[in-house]
């Protein structure tokens, strides 16, 4: 790609994946894995590397302004609603896209869930659990909705500006230049590929982690485009942190009621998800003419 011959460019994938890659390395070596009580903290920094490398490069290196040149612009438009809202409409959709998968069925009573997760409960915890459920006032599901939209734009979106700032922020104003769709498509390649450490360990794919890396691959591609059109329309990379703290938000959501399947399959981050953002991609596609971002 054209892009990869941008100085700045290089420099910031190399600055970014050398200190993400290199902080998976030194807690993988010292004997840390993602089930330790310390991996999140880990995580956490990790997600902070992309925005470490952008403030290094854009303020000490070429000594420039970081607010209008990386999009930090606290003023919310339509577009931050829209960021919020979306992936939990997504979710919603990918959910219903689920139940389409042969050997998946609908499981109001999160039977699925339990299945998977109450492996590591004694039986009294998990017949204990399933009492909650079926006593609860209200379904868990609409819980965690509501837990996570409130989540999305607080802490989700903070820790989410850790990467938005290099992958929306730095990345963006270096190739925005080159038009939309290669945009979107290198932004993705790169935000996939900088998730391989952490996914081969077993993040978010914990039955198939090398098949993982490419499926994240496939994720990240196919919601670059709508990240672009949120950066690019809203004017603020505060907007993309808000659509990238309520994907994480959501992401379960679209495996609460579902029985059946595996992480390949259903979910925000399986085919199921992917057909539902590929939809989306196609309407983009139609929506968006070929233009050079503003």
């Amino acid at each position: 790609m054209k892009v990869l011959q941008n100085k700045r460019v290089q420099q910031f994938l190399l600055l970014s994946f050398g200190l993400s890659w290199g902080i998976a390395a030194i807690y993988y070596l010292a004997g840390g894995r993602l089930t330790s009580s310390s991996a999140l903290l880990v995580l956490l920094l990790y997600m902070f590397m992309p925005m470490t490398a952008a403030i290094i490069l854009q303020k000490f290196v070429y000594k420039e302004s970081l607010k209008k040149p990386l999009g930090i612009y606290f003023r919310p438009n339509k577009y931050f609603v829209i960021a919020w809202l979306f992936p939990f409409i997504t979710a919603i959709g990918t959910l219903g896209i689920g139940l389409l998968i042969p050997g998946v069925e609908f499981s109001p009573g999160m039977e699925g869930l339990l299945e998977t997760y109450g492996k590591a409960l004694s039986p009294e915890d998990l017949e204990l659990m399933k009492e909650q459920i079926a006593a609860a006032p209200i379904h868990p599901f609409w819980l965690a909705l509501l837990q996570g939209m409130v989540a999305a734009i607080t802490v989700n979106a903070i820790a989410a500006f850790g990467e938005e700032l290099g992958w929306r922020g730095f990345l963006y104003k270096e190739i925005g230049e080159s038009g939309f769709w290669q945009t979107s498509a290198f932004t993705g390649i790169v935000w996939g590929i900088w998730h391989a450490p952490i996914i081969i360990q077993g993040y978010n794919y914990p039955d198939a982690p090398i098949l993982g890396v490419g499926m994240m691959m496939i994720f990240t591609l196919l919601y670059a485009p709508i990240f672009t059109f949120i950066r690019m329309k809203s004017g603020s990379v505060i907007a993309a942190s808000i659509l990238h703290g309520a994907i994480n938000a959501s992401a379960g959501l679209a495996l609460l009621l579902l029985k059946g399947g595996n992480s390949l399959l259903v979910g925000s981050l399986g085919f199921s998800g992917f057909c539902m953002l590929l939809l989306v991609d196609i309407f983009l596609f139609f929506f968006i003419k070929k233009q050079k971002i503003p």
